[in-house]
């Protein structure tokens, strides 16, 4: 008893000693609790008919009557395949790219070229999902977009991309990575700078080319950096943008572009089945969780880096 007393003593005396450590982390730790945690309550609703009117407590219990329903419709299987489809292709596609990008990036020694292509790259980050799906759609115009004008000054048909079913993953992934990648790059950038140039410097005395010294000294250094980061890639696997699949689908691509969702969106928000929703969303959530721990202990056991 004494010696509890006196660690928690010790640990008061500690969190004194840094009181204003922890006083600059508090209204990122208010801000989780406000917005991650207390809406964490609304979840039992995925297990309710829920009504406004009633209530979280006032609606009548259901068990897992949303999660049957979803499993048992029509469009389980679509869903979830698209979703699945689009995440993996993005995951493949779009994860080495920032890593290659960082290690060209950190080898250009002017400073001025290497900021100007900084900035170039980082650029797309900052357009807006909108501005963008705006971009994509006048760029695959039929009638006045860049792609079919050089088709058909190859001598080619003009095409409708945006209407076609099997160009539509493409459309979305690689639009995406363009935006994304000189963004996604920084992370790799900035531990590529905690690099010994000493040991560049021991490389080349020994001869090593320029790809030697990034293979085995540059890679390895950002490799717990890539691993962290593929792990919390794993996590968002059931996660695409609902906004930019939104805004690009259409009546003609539906079958390939109907995500988890959109298909919430359209059943769930639109028709006010609340409950239904918040289910889907309790299920992409627990998969996902369950995705993350799994790649979390394997990575942990095959190259001893994880989160946790």
């Amino acid at each position: 008893m004494i010696s509890a007393v006196y660690k928690n003593n010790k640990a008061l005396k500690k969190i004194w000693r840094f009181r204003y450590c922890y006083l600059l982390l508090l209204p990122a730790v208010v801000y989780v609790i406000i917005f991650n945690y207390v809406p964490m309550y609304g979840i039992q609703i995925a297990f309710r008919d829920y009504k406004v009117v009633l209530g979280f407590l006032g609606s009548p219990w259901v068990g897992f009557k949303h999660f049957i329903s979803f499993f048992n419709s029509y469009y389980f299987t679509m869903l979830f395949k698209n979703t699945l489809l689009i995440s993996f292709y993005s995951l493949v596609a779009g994860f080495p790219i920032p890593i290659i990008l960082a290690l060209a990036i950190n080898e250009f020694r002017e400073t001025k070229l290497r900021k100007f292509i900084q900035t170039v790259l980082y650029a797309p980050h900052f357009i807006s999902v909108v501005v963008l799906v705006g971009m994509i759609i006048t760029i695959f115009s039929p009638s006045m977009g860049i792609v079919n004008t050089v088709r058909e000054a190859m001598g080619l048909e003009r095409l409708y991309y945006m209407a076609m079913p099997e160009a539509f993953r493409h459309i979305y992934v690689w639009s995406g990575i363009w935006q994304s990648m000189g963004w996604g790059s920084i992370i790799y950038i900035a531990a590529l700078s905690t690099v010994d140039m000493e040991l560049h410097e021991a490389a080349r005395i020994d001869g090593a080319t320029r790809r030697q010294r990034i293979w085995h000294i540059n890679l390895p250094t950002i490799a717990p950096t890539i691993v962290i980061l593929f792990i919390l890639s794993m996590g968002n696997i059931l996660t695409v943008g609902f906004e930019k699949i939104w805004l690009m689908q259409n009546n003609l691509n539906t079958e390939v572009s109907e995500v988890i969702a959109t298909y919430v969106y359209k059943r769930g928000i639109q028709n006010l089945n609340y409950s239904f929703s918040t289910a889907v969303g309790l299920f992409n959530n627990v998969i996902n969780v369950a995705v993350l721990l799994i790649f979390n202990t394997v990575s942990r056991k095959v190259s001893q880096t994880s989160l946790f």
